[in-house]
């Protein structure tokens, strides 16, 4: 199998962290530069017709997108550790904090970045209001986070799960825009973030 990556995308680095998390090895990276379009051209939308990354080319030739599927995938090549949830109860409470990490984090992140940030100009068309909008959404949803983790260890209950690679991808994505979580405003989660740096998936 192919990983079509790239550096520092929050996406991609979501793959790579459920991959470490699973101690996946055997599949081979290839890096695609999106800050030079490279994601845009016509051999790499042969690939990902709507220029997706990351993109995971199986042995058969069919082509993967979406992060959240591919990992899904390797859940079920790789079953252990399971990080989408042992029971049917279990997997919609992750599934759930999931889609919040991804929709209310995540998302408001990549405005305030995408929007905001001179460097991505090269590849976005910036609507300005986007990017003190998606900045507001961004830290009042890390401030809620925070209140949940003053009570449990991860984000989606008591053990670490495909939500916690979510929102650790989305914090490491926020370096883009010079934002860490201050232990004095958000000690719940700065304390997670050292739980997670601590483990595989912090590793470089």
């Amino acid at each position: 199998m192919k990983l079509y990556t790239s550096a520092f995308a929050p996406n991609p680095e979501r793959v790579h962290m459920f991959m470490k998390e699973k101690g996946i090895t055997d599949i081979e990276l290839v890096d695609i530069n999106i800050m030079e379009r490279e994601h845009k051209t016509r051999e790499y939308r042969t690939i990902s017709p709507l220029a997706q990354i990351p993109a995971l080319e199986l042995d058969d030739g069919r082509v993967l997108t979406e992060s959240r599927a591919i990992c899904r995938y390797l859940e079920g090549v790789h079953p252990e550790p399971n990080l989408f949830g042992k029971t049917d109860e279990e997997a919609a409470f992750i599934e759930m904090w999931d889609r919040r990490v991804e929709f209310m984090f995540l998302l408001p992140l990549a405005w305030w970045i995408r929007h905001g940030h001179p460097a991505f100009t090269a590849i976005e068309k910036q609507i300005a209001e986007l990017a003190p909008r998606g900045e507001k959404g961004f830290r009042y949803f890390a401030k809620w986070l925070d209140s949940e983790l003053a009570g449990r260890d991860f984000i989606a209950g008591d053990r670490f799960t495909i939500a916690d690679i979510t929102a650790f991808a989305s914090l490491g994505f926020a370096r883009v825009a010079k934002w860490k979580p201050d232990a004095d405003e958000l000690p719940n989660l700065v304390a997670w973030r050292g739980r997670m740096l601590a483990r595989p998936c912090g590793q470089k």
